[in-house]
Parts: structure tokens; sequence; C-alpha cells
């Protein structure tokens, strides 16, 4: 009896540590999944049309404006942990994604394929997060690190509509503007819905 109890014992213990060592691997495996922290927030919109202040008037200048007609509004956050080396994957996506609504086609299509203009926004407060009654920006890139990654982003973006369009030569040819890092700007969108979508990278 006591020899059954004692073989009883060594078999649980076994099994405790089987399932500990079980739960650690699980751990090891999902934590990246649990613990991932987006490193860049784009929201996308359709738009028939869009407008940006890029420079506010002055006593000596007037105010600058840059405009698109039908494509997409590329709102852009780097956030923490962010790295030139992901940038290339995120023009491609955004650029990529079948967004824009056709007619005469069963389903939505790339802004590269439509093709369409693209605006891109700089949006800082994208990073934002509500603490109490206050929004708190402790997630977002310092500002020259994020003008790096925002000028390179738009660098990319620019060569893959240009390399685009020279592989459509029946249709006119499409630009990328895009506003000014770290300024306020005033921005004016006409859309024919609220076809908004959000993706973290």
């Amino acid at each position: 009896m006591i020899r059954e109890c004692v073989n009883n014992l060594c078999k649980a213990y076994v099994l405790i540590l089987f399932l500990g060592d079980h739960v650690q691997d699980m751990a090891t495996t999902t934590g990246s999944a649990v613990n991932w922290c987006p490193s860049v927030r784009i929201i996308i919109q359709q738009c028939l049309s869009a407008r940006l202040q890029v420079q506010p008037p002055t006593e000596t200048e007037d105010e600058r404006w840059v405009e698109i007609s039908r494509g997409i509004v590329i709102y852009l956050c780097f956030l923490k942990g962010s790295n030139l080396d992901i940038i290339p994957k995120e023009v491609k996506s955004i650029l990529n994604v079948r967004l824009s609504e056709t007619t005469g086609r069963p389903r939505n299509v790339s802004v590269l394929e439509f093709p369409g203009d693209v605006l891109i926004v700089p949006q800082a407060t994208l990073g934002g997060k509500m603490k109490g009654r206050s929004v708190q920006y402790h997630s977002n890139i310092s500002k020259d690190e994020g003008r790096v990654f925002y000028e390179k982003f738009i660098t990319l973006c620019e060569e893959t509509v240009q390399a685009n369009s020279t592989n459509l030569p029946d249709s006119p040819t499409k630009k990328v503007k895009h506003g000014t890092y770290g300024n306020r700007q005033v921005l004016s969108v006409e859309t024919n819905g609220p076809f908004t979508h959000v993706f973290d990278f």
C-alpha cells in the first residue's frame, strides 16, 4: 500500500513537471503575440478629392495647398519600435490593399489598380492613449526620428506610384502629395461614404 502511494506521488510529480514545462513553452511561443505593440498606425480613407494646407498665410507669403483627385488619404503615425526596414512592407501593403470601389468590376481594387492619387498626412494624434480624461502620447516616436521615417515613406510611395503609372500608359499619371511633418494643417476631404480603415504594423 505504501509502495502504491509512493508510485502515485511519483506519477503526480512527473505530471506536474510536464505540465509546467508545457505551460512555459506556450508562454514562450505566444508571449510575442501577447506583448506585441504596433510600431506604425495608419488610417486609409477613400476620397473623391482632398485638399491639404501645407503652409498657413504669413505677412510675406500666401497660404499653400496641395490637392488630389479621386484616390486615398493616408494618415500616418510612427510609434516607438519603428524602424526604416519595415517601411517598404508598409508602403507595399497600403498601396496594394483592395479598398477602392469601382464600377463595372465585381470586387474592389487597390489604389494602384484603380489607379488613383495618394495624399499622405502626418497624424501624431493616432498614437494617443486615454488616461482618465486626458490623452497621452508617450507611445509616439521622437519628432526627429519620425520626420526621417515620414520622408522615407513618402519617397517609396512616390517611386511606387510613378512606376505603376509607367506600366499603365493609357491611364493619366497619378500623383502623390503630402503634408508637412510636425505642422498643424487644414484638411478638406470629399468622400462618397465613411469608407475608412485602420491598420497597425
